[in-house]
């Protein structure tokens, strides 16, 4: 007894499989009743589905997710070097020194010993600056402080202890190099299209996943069929054999017959077996591909293909195809952002052969009090205040660094470019080649669905050839060889028609359309 999938062949339906058990007379197999038989769960799987799990636990995929993620964080990094900055500082001081000399308002006319000078300074700091988008900087700077000397040189002294007060405001502008928005943004614009290229080489992995995920199927599909083709042969064989037994038991055949009809019995068994393993291996690669996890993997499923195979011609223009892919393969996009990032970084380099030229402005507001509040008060009532500007030139001699930064960059530029091109012409020689595939495993259908046919209609000739005795075994034999090979074959073109419309969407870029599929 082997038991495999059996319905009625036919590829121009839906595929529905039903377990049985093939009866073999005269023929045992060793199988041993007490052995423990795993319990197998079947689950029926459309393509659709298969896809959808493929993506949700794809270790590829969610490695790329993550990639995707680390570039939107590039995008982050580039635009916080414009974020202002704050910085608080504190400190204290004491000075004791000797003093060697008189003090004016603090000792007398001359000193008769020495005089300690002991001095305490309380500072705080509070400071802000940014870096502008232009690739200035604004710093502004207050800076209120106690100081107090000892009571013995302390007279002469306005206040004592006496509080100050700093603010200031200073502007830095270059001029030259650094300058503008454009040279001061081209690492963020960087890093935005390096965040599109990444989301692009998802999506292309995406896709892959997808495209393998329906190769698989549709073998999986092959394999369930192709049993059909080979329990069809054995039935045939059998039933063959059954019909050559009871002749030759009435005398009206030889026993020659009769063993070739076992032959070929024995031979169809060994075509079921191989194709009933064929199954389990192509289930267990979509299995894999849907990355059900180790201890689901451990168990014993069988994946029943809910879908069928298309066998009409869908509507194709080359042209049409080619135009596809240019405007959406992942690589083409890729490509013209790399352009993109090419040229930003010429831009830059070529910058950076100026000469640094900045000009620096800066204003400034001072105080004295006795207290805090009344320096805090004066410190902005405009009565004392400095105010200043300047240029500051520098170049450096030879510049050899930035000139050879700047050729690099026009090599990677025009790299750049001549990648594109190179792309391009890829994919539109895919394209070809994918068309030209779908139109032949189309028009291959069309020829074995005619051979299978024609050996249909021999097999029946040489069946009732055999009833009158016009035939033989042998040829009967053959003829049922050549009608499971048509039937194969016929199979194998409408599989190959289905992988050759996934792979030139693939190419197209499609592949994402046909289960309406978006990548936020």
């Amino acid at each position: 007894m082997g038991c495999g999938f059996g319905t009625q062949y036919s590829v121009y339906r839906t595929i529905v499989l039903t377990v049985t058990c093939l009866l073999l007379p005269n023929h045992s197999w060793g199988l041993d009743a007490t052995q423990p038989v795993s319990v197998e769960r079947l689950e029926a799987v459309s393509l659709a589905d298969a896809a959808l799990r493929a993506l949700q636990h794809n270790l590829d995929i969610t490695i790329s997710r993550h990639t995707k993620e680390s570039r939107l964080a590039d995008i982050t990094i580039e635009q916080a070097r414009f974020d202002p900055t704050l910085s608080l500082n504190g400190q204290y001081n004491r000075t004791v020194n000797p003093l060697n000399r008189p003090i004016f308002g603090g000792t007398g006319g001359t000193l008769n010993q020495i005089t300690l000078f002991d001095q305490r300074t309380h500072a705080v700091t509070v400071d802000a600056n940014t870096n502008l988008i232009t690739g200035g900087n604004i710093d502004v700077n207050y800076s209120p402080q106690r100081n107090s000397i000892n009571q013995s040189v302390a007279e002469g002294f306005l206040f004592n202890p006496a509080w100050t007060g700093g603010l200031a405001f200073t502007i830095t502008q270059p001029l030259l190099r650094n300058a503008g928005v454009a040279i001061n943004t081209t690492f963020i614009s960087i890093a935005q299209n390096n965040a599109i290229v990444e989301q692009h080489v998802f999506r292309d992995r995406v896709m892959t996943v997808v495209a393998l995920v329906e190769q698989t199927y549709w073998e999986l599909v092959f394999a369930n069929e192709n049993l059909k083709v080979a329990q069809a042969a054995l039935k045939a064989a059998e039933e063959l054999l059954a019909t050559n037994r009871a002749k030759a038991k009435a005398g009206v055949m030889t026993l020659v017959d009769v063993l070739q009809a076992e032959t070929a019995v024995a031979s169809r068994v060994e075509q079921t077996l191989l194709a009933e393993k064929a199954i389990r291996d192509q289930e267990d690669q979509l299995r894999r591909l849907l990355n059900p996890g180790e201890e689901e993997l451990r168990q014993d499923v069988r994946l029943t293909p809910a879908d069928g195979p298309v066998t009409v011609l869908e509507p194709l223009s080359l042209q049409e195809a080619i135009d596809t892919a240019i405007a959406k393969r992942p690589e083409i996009i890729q490509a013209k952002k790399h352009i993109e990032s090419g040229e930003l970084n010429k831009q830059f380099a070529r910058n950076q052969l100026l000469p640094t030229l900045s000009l620096q402005g800066t204003i400034g507001l001072a105080s004295l009090g006795g207290d805090y509040g009344e320096s805090f008060t004066r410190n902005f009532n405009g009565d004392f205040y400095n105010y200043g500007a300047g240029l500051v030139l520098s170049y450096p001699l030879g510049n050899r660094a930035a000139i050879s930064t700047y050729n690099k960059r026009k090599l990677e530029a025009k790299n750049a470019e001549v990648a594109l091109e190179n792309v391009r012409q890829q994919v539109i020689v895919g394209v070809r080649e994918a068309v030209r595939r779908v139109q032949t495993d189309f028009k291959r259908i069309e020829t074995t669905r005619s051979a299978r046919i024609m050996a249909e209609k021999q097999l029946e000739a040489e069946l009732e050839r055999l009833k009158v005795g016009l035939s033989t075994t042998r040829f009967v034999l053959d003829f049922q060889r050549d009608l499971a090979t048509a039937q194969g074959h016929e199979l194998r073109a409408i599989v190959d028609y289905n992988k050759s419309l996934s792979n030139l969407a693939r190419h197209k870029a499609t592949t994402l359309d046909r289960y309406q599929l978006e990548l936020s």
